[in-house]
């Protein structure tokens, strides 16, 4: 007797459902559902209204943090011209760990329960609900936890008068990418270079999700070889 494929009820708290998927789960979470309203993921409206962010938060709660981590190398001696090197390496690091975290973590290939369940909190509720105006940007809540091994990093790489305003930059390039994210989904460009960037990301949404993993730019899936081709050029082929 063949077991019964588990169906998802989009009508009740998706988290602890999608687990369930198993094998599935790849093939369900890249098929977007584009509606505005976002589905609810927990039963708990604790929990709930941690996963909800409108986007202005985001600038609101780090560009502070940014401004006080680069005075800290400002206080330590350092002249403009230098911290804004620091500040302008920070925020290229960044890029670097943007497209790395998208191409190597969130598209992970799951399969299990939990493997699956965590995946879907990072990112597969986000290639589903591609739309969702409140979970397009990270929860702060999360984010300040990932920032512990992040400054832990910055530590590592450089010196203590160094370190404040490097973290400072790679803060603002991560503030600098969430907006943009929100703004590609939401946005109605005007000009070309936003617009081309709006166009690159839905085409990793809704045609080649396993490739063109920038968001603020198309740099690394140059350099690491995962820029999608162009129609034009699929079509010469």
């Amino acid at each position: 007797m063949v077991a019964q494929a588990f169906i998802v009820d989009l009508n009740k708290p998706l988290v602890f459902q999608v687990g369930n998927l198993g094998e599935a789960y790849q093939e369900w979470v890249h098929q977007p559902i584009v509606c505005k309203e976002g589905p609810r993921f927990f039963a708990s409206e604790f929990w709930e209204f941690l996963t909800r962010t409108v986007w202005w938060v985001i600038p609101l709660i780090w560009l502070p943090v940014v401004c006080w981590f680069t005075s800290m190398s400002f206080r330590m001696g350092h002249s403009l011209p230098q911290v804004s090197v620091m500040v302008i390496s920070g925020i290229f690091v960044w890029t670097l760990l943007e497209y790395t975290l998208h191409r190597f973590l969130f598209h992970i290939k799951t399969e299990s329960y939990w493997g699956n369940t965590i995946h879907y909190l990072l990112h597969g509720c986000h290639h589903k609900h591609p739309m969702d105006g409140l979970r397009l940007v990270f929860p702060p809540a999360a984010t300040a936890v990932l920032c512990v091994p992040f400054w832990n990093l910055a530590k590592l790489i450089s010196t203590p008068s160094t370190a404040p305003a490097l973290f400072g930059g790679g803060l603002l390039g991560y503030v600098m990418y969430d907006v943009t994210h929100y703004y590609l989904h939401h946005g109605q460009p005007s000009k070309e270079v936003p617009r081309n960037l709006k166009r690159y990301h839905l085409n990793h949404h809704f045609r080649i999700q396993n490739k063109g993993f920038g968001i603020t730019s198309s740099l690394w899936d140059k350099v690491f070889g995962t820029l999608p081709q162009s129609k034009l050029s699929e079509k010469n082929r």
